[in-house]
C-alpha cells in the first residue's frame, strides 16, 4: 500500500472568533468589572487616608491589597475589551492571551504587595505605633460594605472567566481583610492592645499570597502551554480509537489553551479504512469538541507508516 500523508486544518467554531462567553455576557462583565473597579478605589483612598489619621498598619495593608484589586479590576476589563478584537495576520488566534497575561501580571503584582506589607508589619511588631481605634473601625466598617457590593456585582458574572475569577480572589480576601482590620479596631478599643494591628496584618498577607498563588499558578499553566486541566491526552488516543469508525491508532497528541476556555490540539490519525481523509478528520473534530471541549483541532490522517515516528503502528496490508 502506497503511504498517504493527509493534513487537515479543522475548527470546530471560526478561527479567532470563538470566545468563552456569548457578546451580551462579555459586555456584561466589563461592565461589572468596571463597576467594581471604581467601586475599589474609592474605598482604596478612603483607607489609605483612614489608615494615615489612625495609624492602623491593618488598613494600610488592606488599602495596599485594593490597589492591586483596582489595578487588577481595570487591566481585567481592559484584558476583556482587547480580547473581543479578531484576529490579524500577525496574531492569528486573536487577542485571546492577553486576559492570561493580565491575570498573570494581577498574581505577580499580589505577591510584591505581600512582602511589602509582611515586612511592614515585622517592623511594627519590634516598634509599635500609637492606633486609633475608632477612626480604624469606622473605615473598615465601609470597606467591608463596598466588598460586600463589589463581591455580588462580581459573583452574578458567573464566575466563567479567569479574570472574573481572580477578581472575585481579590474580593473575597479584601473581604476577609476588612473583617481583620475591624476585629483589630475593636480589639484596640476595649483592650488598648496595638500589636493586634500587626498580627491581622500579617493574617491579610497571607490571604493575598493564597489568592497570588492560584491566580499566577492558572495562568501560567496556561502561558507555559500546559494541557488543559479538563484534557488528559494519555485518554484521547484511546477514546478516538473507540469511538471514532476507521481509526487505528492516534499518536503525536500535544493540547494547550489559547485562553482559559479555547483549547487546542494537534495530533496524527492512523487509519486503514478506504474512506476520505477529510470524513475522518471531521469525525474526529467532532469528537473532540464533544468529549474534552477543543475548539480548534490541526489532524494529520495517514494511511500507512508515520512520517515523523518510526515504529508507528502499520496497517495491515492485504
Amino acid at each position: 500500500m502506497a503511504k498517504h500523508h493527509g493534513h487537515s486544518h479543522g475548527h470546530a467554531g471560526e478561527h479567532g472568533h470563538n470566545h468563552d462567553l456569548a457578546p451580551e455576557d462579555g459586555s456584561r462583565n466589563e461592565r461589572r468589572l468596571l463597576f467594581a473597579a471604581a467601586l475599589t478605589t474609592c474605598t482604596m483612598l478612603a483607607e489609605v487616608i483612614g489608615g494615615v489619621i489612625s495609624g492602623s498598619l491593618a488598613l494600610l495593608a488592606d488599602a495596599g491589597h485594593m490597589l492591586t484589586d483596582s489595578a487588577a479590576l481595570i487591566l481585567a476589563w481592559m484584558a476583556m475589551r482587547f480580547a473581543r478584537r479578531p484576529a490579524d495576520w500577525k496574531r492569528t488566534f486573536g487577542f485571546g492571551r492577553f486576559e492570561v497575561l493580565a491575570a498573570f501580571s494581577n498574581g505577580l503584582a499580589l505577591f510584591f504587595i505581600s512582602a511589602m506589607i509582611f515586612y511592614e508589619a515585622l517592623h511594627r511588631m519590634y516598634e509599635p505605633v500609637e492606633v486609633l481605634g475608632m477612626p480604624m473601625l469606622i473605615i473598615a466598617g465601609i470597606g467591608l460594605a463596598v466588598n460586600a457590593i463589589t463581591f455580588l456585582v462580581l459573583h452574578q458574572g458567573g464566575g466563567a472567566n479567569l479574570n472574573v475569577r481572580a477578581a472575585l480572589l481579590h474580593v473575597i480576601s479584601d473581604l476577609l481583610g476588612s473583617v481583620a482590620a475591624i476585629l483589630a479596631a475593636i480589639i484596640i478599643l476595649y483592650t488598648g492592645w496595638t500589636p493586634i494591628d500587626p498580627i491581622l496584618s500579617v493574617v491579610i498577607t497571607l490571604l493575598i499570597v493564597r489568592s497570588a498563588w492560584l491566580i499566577t499558578k492558572e495562568s501560567g499553566h496556561i502561558l507555559l502551554q500546559g494541557a488543559p486541566d479538563s484534557i488528559d491526552v494519555r485518554e484521547v488516543s484511546q477514546d478516538l480509537v473507540a469511538n471514532v469508525p476507521n481509526v487505528q491508532s492516534v499518536h503525536h497528541v500535544h493540547a494547550w489553551s489559547l485562553s482559559e476556555n479555547r483549547h487546542v490540539m494537534t495530533l496524527h490519525a492512523l487509519t486503514c479504512a478506504s474512506v476520505p481523509p477529510e470524513q475522518i478528520s471531521a469525525a474526529i473534530r467532532e469528537r473532540l469538541k464533544q468529549a474534552f471541549g477543543v475548539v480548534h483541532a490541526t489532524i494529520e490522517i495517514e494511511h500507512s507508516d508515520c512520517a515523523d515516528v518510526v515504529g508507528a503502528k502499520s496497517c495491515a496490508k492485504v
